[in-house]
């Protein structure tokens, strides 16, 4: 079956215009077929490439969030600042801190409560 129809469209590639043949078409050449194929392919493992390294930066902050009990660092990295200013929270008593041997260990609770008051 032949069609006669003859469209108006511009190239998805290269953004000139051209005439096409059938609907479905949306280059205008094979050159650009292959060309925006190549190009959506690279789109495509950037996209996964961009989606691998997040899950890889959160993987981390997602297992401290399920611990109940959290070292000095560990605190660092879940509320974004630095240790000195867990430790001078902790000498201010705002947060409660339990020193197990050289381990000082901070509940998630005495967290949370710090952005509750």
């Amino acid at each position: 079956m032949s069609s006669n129809i003859r469209i108006n469209r511009i190239c998805q590639y290269c953004n000139k215009e051209f005439e096409a043949r059938k609907t479905t078409s949306k280059t205008c050449s094979d050159y650009c077929a292959k060309m925006f194929y190549k190009a959506r392919q690279k789109a495509a493992k950037i996209e996964q490439s961009n989606a691998e390294t997040k899950q890889v930066i959160a993987k981390p902050i997602e297992e401290i969030k399920a611990k109940d009990f959290l070292s000095i660092t560990d605190t660092c990295k879940l509320l974004g600042i630095s240790r000195w200013t867990i430790w001078r929270i902790i000498k201010k008593e705002e947060i409660k801190a339990v020193k197990i041997g050289k381990r000082v260990v901070i509940s998630r609770e005495s967290i949370n409560s710090l952005f509750n008051i």
